[in-house]
């Protein structure tokens, strides 16, 4: 009786070496289950577009790479918008196009 437990112990250990080397075939391929965060990317964001934005949750909380991605986008089009505001310079009237400050 004692030879059938190592008999199977041996076969065992052989199966788990085998599958480990990897001869008992490949993992599927990972593919992203994460939903899209469903902004445009044909124009800029608007405040509305960042108001229908929902992270997808991970085990603690959102994904950080989720949050980076967007703030580095935001962070690009504020850039581009300030740039185009300086780019112009003023308006045909002399003014600078931007509204009066009290």
């Amino acid at each position: 009786m004692m030879w059938l437990f190592a008999a199977l112990i041996v076969l065992a250990m052989a199966g788990v070496a085998m599958v480990a080397s990897g001869h008992g075939g490949s993992m599927a391929p990972a593919y992203g289950d994460r939903p899209d965060l469903a902004l445009p990317q044909d124009r800029s964001l608007e405040a509305r577009d960042l108001r229908r934005v929902r992270f997808p949750l991970a085990l603690r909380g959102y994904r950080m790479s989720d949050v980076d991605a967007l703030l580095a986008r935001l962070a690009t089009e504020l850039e581009d918008r300030r740039e185009d505001r300086t780019d112009h310079g003023p308006t045909a009237d002399g003014s600078s196009g931007e509204p009066a400050r009290d």
